[in-house]
């Protein structure tokens, strides 16, 4: 086993790797797909800006010692769409940041150098296989083949890499969120498990009775797994994407999604937070006295309207119409 001091392996998958028994104690591969509620709750949750923002400036308020250093490390942070707008650019990084933390608990960012084009770039990358002991961070990669059209495949050892943390940007989940989200989709879990075993109460046909009589009340089958999924749910908010109101309250339907935002905008200010402290440290590496704080402007919904909102709800003082207005950033 090789052990290197350089940048993280950014390969996501490990098909065609034969695991050892030493690599699957810290290799868990992320292969699995997430079941039915769990899937649409992952791209609900991670949503955190609503279109009207998207068409939105001014987003974010950057305070900081050193202008041109952070300009310099917004411009070159790697992002799905490239855009030169730093609002644009930071938006789509909170919300990358909020998909891998809600589907994996964890991101990761790597500041790489490029002295020969004067150039950086901050990426992300997988981390499977990263693990810290003593505020150190390695990444095992297992051994690999890699194939090459033009020439004969490549094989590579097992490495041990360590990872530069002044150019190492970690973020986690928040612990009241983990635990919330930890125990909503154990529930979430079982009930996909168990979502069409109502077919299973179908009677079967016999030539005797080709057309046998079913006293399966399958209303009652799904009420219970809605009322089991709204239980899951309570602390989240969420409402499974069920926007009839034949069984709910519209005071119901409010509070609910009072709930969910808030858990979004805290979520939301928690990695903005993050992010500061992220690039305040790797940017010391220039700069030794340099500092970033980043925060939402008023352009964005805050926790501390959201909760006077629900306040004037319960004693009746604002309608259903504004709360979905301000929750849906009308």
């Amino acid at each position: 086993m090789k052990i290197v001091r350089t940048s993280p392996f950014d390969r996501y998958y490990f098909a065609d790797v034969n695991l050892s028994f030493i690599d699957r104690l810290f290799i868990k591969l992320k292969s699995e797909r997430p079941t039915f509620n769990r899937s649409m709750f992952d791209q609900d949750f991670a949503r955190i800006f609503c279109s009207g923002s998207r068409q939105s400036s001014n987003l974010f308020s950057i305070e900081s010692n050193d202008d041109e250093l952070t300009k310099t490390l917004f411009r070159y942070i790697k992002t799905r769409h490239r855009s030169h707008n730093i609002d644009k650019k930071m938006r789509e990084l909170v919300e990358e940041i909020a998909r891998s933390l809600v589907s994996f608990g964890t991101a990761y960012y790597f500041l790489h150098d490029f002295p020969e084009e004067e150039n950086i770039c901050i990426a992300s990358f997988s981390g499977i296989g990263v693990f810290s002991f003593l505020n150190i961070y390695f990444q095992l990669v297992p051994q690999r083949c890699e194939k090459n059209w033009n020439s004969e495949d490549r094989e590579y050892p097992r490495e041990l890499r360590i990872l530069d943390r002044a150019k190492l940007m970690h973020f986690s989940m928040p612990r009241s969120i983990k635990r919330m989200l930890s125990e909503q989709n154990r529930t979430l879990a079982v009930l996909d498990g168990h979502q069409y075993d109502g077919t299973g109460f179908f009677p079967k046909a016999t030539h005797e009775n080709p057309n046998p009589k079913n006293d399966f009340d399958f209303c009652v089958w799904r009420d219970t797994q809605e009322r089991a999924l709204y239980r899951a749910t309570r602390e989240t908010g969420w409402n499974g994407r069920k926007y009839d109101s034949s069984k709910r309250s519209d005071f119901f339907v409010c509070h609910r999604l009072i709930r969910f935002r808030r858990n979004q905008l805290i979520l939301r200010d928690y990695i903005l937070e993050l992010l500061g402290n992220e690039f305040t440290r790797i940017g010391r590496q220039y700069n030794a006295e340099f500092h970033v704080a980043i925060s939402p402007t008023n352009a964005l919904p805050k926790v501390d309207k959201l909760d006077d909102l629900e306040a004037r709800l319960l004693k009746e003082e604002a309608s259903f119409s504004e709360v979905f207005d301000f929750c849906y950033e009308r």
